[in-house]
């Protein structure tokens, strides 16, 4: 399995990317896993809009993919990272469905979740990734700067 990716719905889970952190060739030296899951909520980023019903991700997928990779290879070289994993769904997304996926395997636990937030952040913020919100009262595009 690659460790980045940009994925529609269902081509990736969780379990997938763990499993493939343990298959790692320094798998033996680590000490910690972490993952972090995304997942749609209901309550909108703007308020007065109504619930979420559902979200649709788009991404300039060239250089998406090219971001998501230096992103990794800044964080491998965190002190004792031993891999990074970073995955995200570009689809139509229900509530509750995953959109992100990160995982890091590391040495020790302090290590590993320390690089786990600078992931998701940087991929938040870094990426062009684009998602538009659908509520009861009609959709917009949210920016970065309006939540995650």
């Amino acid at each position: 399995m690659e460790q980045i990716g940009l994925h529609t719905k269902g081509e990736v889970d969780i379990n997938e990317i763990l499993e493939s952190l343990t298959k790692h060739p320094n798998y033996h030296q680590a000490g910690a896993i972490a993952s972090f899951i995304g997942v749609v909520r209901m309550d909108p980023v703007r308020t007065g809009t109504g619930n979420v019903s559902h979200l649709e991700y788009e991404a300039y997928s060239e250089v998406a993919l090219k971001k998501l990779e230096e992103i990794r290879q800044l964080m491998l070289k965190h002190s004792g990272i031993i891999e990074v994993s970073i995955h995200h769904v570009i689809d139509k997304l229900e509530v509750g469905e995953p959109s992100l996926m990160v995982a890091v395997l590391g040495k020790h636990r302090q290590e590993v979740f320390a690089t786990l937030e600078d992931t998701v952040e940087r991929v938040k913020h870094d990426v062009p990734i684009w998602k538009k919100e659908f509520t009861d009262n009609g959709a917009y595009w949210v920016s970065t700067s309006e939540g995650s």
